[in-house]
């Protein structure tokens, strides 16, 4: 199975921020869509960077409240691990767990298409082996 899978399942809303906006603003955005992760991007969706809820308690205990005041463009994790839709489940649960993050942006091309949370990955896989038991009880009942 592939990341597309999870996407049509979950659908493609995705909540975005411009890089011009603070990390207050992001914050806000975060909580008001009750999400773990923003991605940043470009006027074309273009991924430029992520702000988690993990890097907002850093960015905090680092510099303390004043740090909501500056520029996502300053604050922004950069170098963000993205996935293509026709990745496959596995492959993108090893991304995860070794670059130890829970949201993968999905982008076709140069453009943001969605987000996949590692929530998103188990929920997939344990309804996936939810189905295999199934068919094995069924197989096992009419043999």
């Amino acid at each position: 199975m592939t990341v597309s899978v999870i996407l049509a399942h979950k659908g493609k809303d995705i909540v975005t921020i411009q890089p011009e906006g603070t990390l207050g603003a992001a914050v806000a955005s975060l909580a008001e869509h009750r999400i773990g992760a923003i991605v940043v991007v470009d006027s074309h969706m273009a991924v430029e960077g992520i702000i988690s809820e993990r890097d907002v308690v850093r960015l905090i205990g680092e510099r303390g409240v004043e740090a909501l005041a500056a520029p996502l463009a300053s604050v922004m994790t950069r170098s963000v691990v993205t996935c293509t839709p026709d990745e496959t489940i596995p492959v993108i649960m090893e991304r995860m767990t070794r670059g130890r993050f829970r949201h993968v942006p999905v982008v076709s091309g140069d453009k943001l298409v969605g987000i996949i949370s590692i929530g998103d990955v188990v929920k997939f896989r344990v309804e996936e082996m939810e189905r295999e038991s199934a068919q094995l009880r069924d197989y096992i009942m009419s043999a």
